[in-house]
C-alpha cells in the first residue's frame, strides 16, 4: 500500500512515545520505498536523537541508511512559527488596547 502512494509524508515524528516495533515499522515502509516514491518526514526532533527515540536498533541505522541516501536534509532552527504568530498577534492586541 505505502509503496505505491507516489509521496509519503509522516508528519511531526516523535512527537510521542513510539512503540517498540517503531523502527522495523518504519523501516519496512522505507525499503518497500526505496528508490520508487518520495518520503518527507518532520520531527522537531534531531537525527542525532533518533536512535534513543527508537532504541538503538540494527533496524535504526538501516532505517537511517535508507532515508538518508538521495536525500535532502532541511533543519530550520529557531522559535516554532505557530508560538511566534502567536507571539505577534499578543503584541498586536496589547498595542490596540493599551492598559
Amino acid at each position: 500500500m505505502y509503496s505505491e502512494i507516489p509521496l509519503l509524508i509522516v508528519d511531526d515524528l516523535g512527537m510521542r512515545k513510539l512503540p517498540v516495533s517503531a523502527a522495523e515499522d518504519l523501516l519496512e515502509i522505507v525499503m518497500r520505498r526505496y528508490e520508487r516514491g518520495s518520503t518527507v518526514l518532520t520531527s522537531n526532533r534531531p537525527l542525532e536523537d533518533w536512535p534513543k527515540l527508537f532504541g538503538d536498533t540494527p533496524a535504526v541505522a538501516a532505517f537511517l541508511d535508507r532515508l538518508m541516501h538521495h536525500s535532502h536534509l532541511i533543519e530550520i532552527r529557531g522559535k516554532s512559527y505557530r508560538l511566534h504568530e502567536h507571539s505577534l498577534a499578543a503584541r498586536n492586541r496589547k498595542a490596540n488596547n493599551p492598559a
